[in-house]
């Protein structure tokens, strides 16, 4: 998910399927990534974070960019090999019906965004972050555009999280319920034709729905019918994320970071690197091929302040109270509702990033002790199967 926020004012800010059913339901509406998005409904931030948790929570992420990548010869194999020049991500091995998580890379290792691949069988389908998918769309254009038809497709992308989503969405949609973290299918939902993924942005179990924008109010309001679903606003999003140790787009991981900086290693599967049938081939190949047999100088952290004030991004990191000059930055911080204390995610050399390494964040002025923690800061619940 991006971090970026919305346009300059003087564009207008545009709206989801789902945002008159949004404002009836008394959202606060803020800008975020060019629309009119919802940041909390009247239970508020906290409340909400608490429901996902302990029940289901309905996220709208209509805003997210949803591109096909349809293969010209026909052999969605070739479409896979395409994709694989601008991702350090094995897509060639990917099954039909599988969901991969992937980066796009430039030609310094760095990452340009992050998004999911699923295989449909004839087709590749992408799911790219609101602030860059039209520039993920025209990479895609300019350098695929021999092998693929690209397509922006017009549909809702409703997100429903938490420990009750399975038996709340399988009312609608019975098949749901066998399906594996990452599987994705079509399934017709109230009458309508839906694309199905087992996955989310919670750390908990959870499904993401592809829905026809004509038929996402609809849809949304037959989830909401079950007592167990609430809507959950942008707010609650950010606070489950952090909690699950995910990296925020624009915030934990930009242009000017690495995915092994960022932690983001396991992403890259033994075909795409040395000694791998398919090793490099994709921008910025040999920086992030020697970081992963070397290692990073600096790496993504999860730091627990001490005491109860939340240290946010932005804020400098400093090896001890009197050190002139900072080691590292927060990037992602705030207050964890599930375990009732403060978190935060940053950067640190490698030498300082064992948990346990104690710090100092400064905080208007003044220098708070975190220490390093392993991430995630709650253990992930998906549905493996």
């Amino acid at each position: 998910m991006s971090g970026d926020d919305a346009k300059t004012p003087t564009e207008p800010l545009r709206h989801t399927p789902l945002h008159s059913l949004h404002v009836e339901l008394g959202a606060r509406m803020v800008p975020f990534a060019g629309y009119n998005m919802p940041v909390q409904f009247a239970a508020g931030v906290l409340k909400e974070h608490l429901h996902t948790r302990a029940a289901a929570g309905l996220f709208d992420v209509s805003h997210m960019g949803q591109i096909v990548l349809r293969p010209k010869s026909g052999s969605v194999a070739d479409a896979a090999r395409a994709l694989e020049r601008l991702v350090p991500v094995d897509i060639l091995g990917l099954a039909p019906g599988r969901q991969r998580y992937a980066v796009f890379t430039n030609e310094a290792g760095c990452l340009l965004d992050d998004l999911m691949v699923s295989n449909r069988g004839d087709h590749l389908l992408l799911v790219v972050n609101a602030a860059c998918k039209a520039a993920d769309a025209a990479r895609l254009a300019e350098q695929l555009a021999g092998d693929c038809e690209i397509e922006v497709l017009d549909r809702a992308l409703i997100a429903l999280q938490g420990p009750n989503a399975q038996s709340a969405l399988a009312e609608l949609a019975p098949g749901s319920a066998a399906m594996r973290f990452m599987d994705v299918q079509e399934m017709s939902i109230m009458g309508a034709a839906c694309v199905v993924a087992r996955s989310g942005y919670t750390g908990e179990d959870g499904f993401e729905i592809s829905t026809p924008a004509d038929m996402a109010r609809e849809i949304a309001e037959g989830l909401l019918e079950n007592s167990d679903v609430q809507p959950i606003g942008l707010g609650a999003r950010d606070s489950l994320r952090l909690e699950a140790g995910l990296p925020l787009y624009g915030a934990d991981i930009d242009t000017a970071t690495t995915p092994i900086e960022a932690g983001l290693a396991w992403a890259i599967q033994k075909a795409r690197r040395h000694g791998g049938e398919r090793a490099g081939g994709f921008p910025g190949a040999a920086v992030i091929l020697d970081q992963l047999d070397k290692g990073a100088s600096r790496r993504r952290v999860g730091l627990r302040p001490e005491g109860c004030a939340p240290v946010r991004g932005g804020a400098l990191l400093f090896s001890d109270l009197e050190a002139p000059d900072p080691v590292g930055a927060v990037t992602s911080g705030g207050f964890g509702p599930s375990i009732e204390a403060p978190i935060a995610m940053g950067y640190l050399p490698s030498s300082l990033s064992a948990p346990g390494t104690r710090l100092f964040a400064e905080v208007r002025g003044k220098r708070l002790a975190v220490d390093v923690a392993t991430l995630p800061f709650v253990t992930h619940r998906y549905h493996r199967g």
